[in-house]
C-alpha cells in the first residue's frame, strides 16, 4: 500500500511538472482606482470596465474632459501566468492620446496588443441628433481573416466613436470569404441621402445549421457586439445601449423594406403562410444598479428588464421599394435628473431585417434600408 501511495504521488508530481503553461493573454478586465480620481468621470462605474470580450483589443473609459486628466494608474486583471507592459497600475499620460499595452502569455509564445483610451462622453446639448451613416470603415478581423464595414460617429475633436454594432464579427466565423457588401449588415452608397444602411438575412452556412442558429439576420445598434459567445450564448452577444444624457422622446427616419420568399423557424423548415416582418426599435433604461455597478442590456432582457425605463417601436414596416418615413415614440418613464446628467442612463436604437431574427427565425433575402435616423430629447432636463 504503501508503495502504491508513492507511485500515486509521483504520477502526481510528474503530471504537475509537464502541464503546459497558459497560452492564453487576454486582459479580463480594467479599473482604475482611488477617489482622487473620481471627480474625472461622470459615475464611479464608469471607472471599471469589466467582463472585456475575448476578441476586444480596444478599452475605453469615459470621463468628462480629456485635457484635463492626471496621469492615470490603470489596473488590470489578466489571464493566469500572463504579463502586461507598461505594468498594470503604473502611471500613464491619456490626455496625450490612446496608451497600447502588450500582455504575454506564460508560454511566452504568444501576446496580444491592447489600445487603452480614455473619451468624453457625447454630451447632447440640442433637441435633436441625426444619424446619416456616413461615416464607415472596413473592419480586418485578423482572426477570421476577414473584413467587413463597421459604422462610427464623429465625437469630440473628430475622434471616430464606435457606437454603433453588429452581428458582423459572428458571421465572419463562418463566411470569412465574404466580401464587405455580403455580409448582413453593410453600407449602402444609396441611402435617403448620401450612403445609408443595408441589412439583409443570410444563411449562416453549414456551422450554423449544424447548431440550429441557421439564418442571420442584418442587425444594426447602438451599444457592443461579444463575438467570444456567438457558439455558446448568443443572445448574450449582443450588448446593447449608450449613456446619454438626455431624455429620448421620439425617433424618426426612412426605410426601404423587402422581405424574403420564405419564412423558416429554426430548424429551417418552412413556416406556410408567415412573411417575414422588419424591425425598428429602441429602449431607454437606467445604467447602474442601486450598489453603483454597471448595468448592461443583452438579447435576452432588452425588453424585459427591471432597469428598462421607457421603450419605443415602429408599429408596422409595410414592404416598399420606395424611401419611406418612420416614426416611433417613447412611452412615458419617470427619470431622475442628476442621475440623467450624470449619463446614469443610456439608450439604444436596434434596426433589424428580420425581427425573429434573435431566434434564428425569418426569411433569407430578406432586406431593410435605413437612413437619416433622427432622434429627439426632452430639451428641459439640462446637462451638466
Amino acid at each position: 500500500m504503501v508503495a502504491l501511495l508513492a507511485m500515486l504521488c509521483l504520477f502526481a508530481v510528474s503530471c504537475t511538472k509537464d502541464e503546459p503553461k497558459n497560452m492564453e493573454c487576454d486582459i479580463l478586465s480594467a479599473w482604475v482606482e482611488g477617489a482622487q480620481y473620481e471627480q474625472y468621470f461622470y459615475q464611479k462605474a464608469d471607472m471599471r470596465c469589466n467582463d472585456i470580450a475575448s476578441t476586444e483589443t480596444e478599452i475605453v473609459f469615459w470621463v468628462q474632459s480629456v485635457s484635463a486628466l492626471p496621469q492615470m494608474p490603470v489596473q488590470f486583471s489578466i489571464t493566469e501566468g500572463a504579463t502586461i507592459s507598461p505594468a498594470s497600475g503604473s502611471l500613464q499620460d491619456f490626455a496625450a492620446g490612446p496608451v497600447a499595452y502588450t500582455v504575454t502569455s506564460e508560454d511566452g509564445e504568444y501576446s496580444r496588443r491592447y489600445k487603452v483610451t480614455f473619451m468624453e462622453q457625447r454630451v447632447i446639448t440640442d433637441q435633436a441628433t441625426l444619424y446619416s451613416f456616413e461615416h464607415v470603415v472596413d473592419s480586418v478581423n485578423s482572426m477570421y481573416n476577414a473584413t467587413y464595414n463597421v459604422f462610427y460617429e464623429l465625437g469630440a475633436a473628430g475622434a471616430r466613436d464606435y457606437i454603433w454594432a453588429s452581428g458582423n464579427a459572428g458571421v465572419a466565423m463562418v463566411h470569412s470569404d465574404f466580401t464587405p457588401e455580403q455580409y448582413p449588415t453593410s453600407s449602402t452608397a444609396s441611402g435617403y441621402q448620401g450612403k445609408g444602411v443595408c441589412l439583409k438575412t443570410i444563411d449562416a452556412g453549414v456551422l450554423g445549421r449544424m447548431i440550429h442558429k441557421p439564418i442571420a439576420a442584418g442587425n444594426l445598434f447602438l451599444g457592443s457586439f461579444d463575438a467570444g459567445q456567438v457558439l455558446s450564448n448568443p443572445l448574450k452577444c449582443t450588448v446593447f445601449g449608450i449613456p446619454v444624457n438626455k431624455q429620448p422622446v421620439k425617433v424618426t427616419g426612412y426605410y426601404k423594406y423587402q422581405p424574403g420568399a420564405e419564412y423558416t423557424d429554426a430548424n429551417m423548415d418552412v413556416v406556410e403562410g408567415r412573411t417575414d416582418e422588419a424591425n425598428i426599435y429602441a429602449v431607454f433604461f437606467r445604467n447602474q444598479n442601486s450598489a453603483g455597478e454597471r448595468v448592461n442590456l443583452y438579447g435576452d432582457n432588452v425588453l424585459t428588464s427591471p432597469y428598462v425605463v421607457s421603450k419605443a417601436q415602429v408599429a408596422s414596416l409595410p414592404a416598399t421599394s420606395e424611401w419611406t418615413p418612420f416614426e416611433m415614440t417613447f412611452d412615458e418613464g419617470a427619470v431622475d435628473p442628476e442621475v440623467l446628467a450624470a449619463f446614469g442612463y443610456s439608450m439604444t436604437l436596434v434596426f433589424s431585417s428580420s425581427k425573429g431574427g434573435d431566434n434564428f427565425e425569418g426569411a433569407i433575402g430578406s432586406t431593410l434600408y435605413v437612413d437619416e435616423v433622427e432622434v429627439t430629447y426632452n430639451i428641459s432636463k439640462a446637462a451638466r
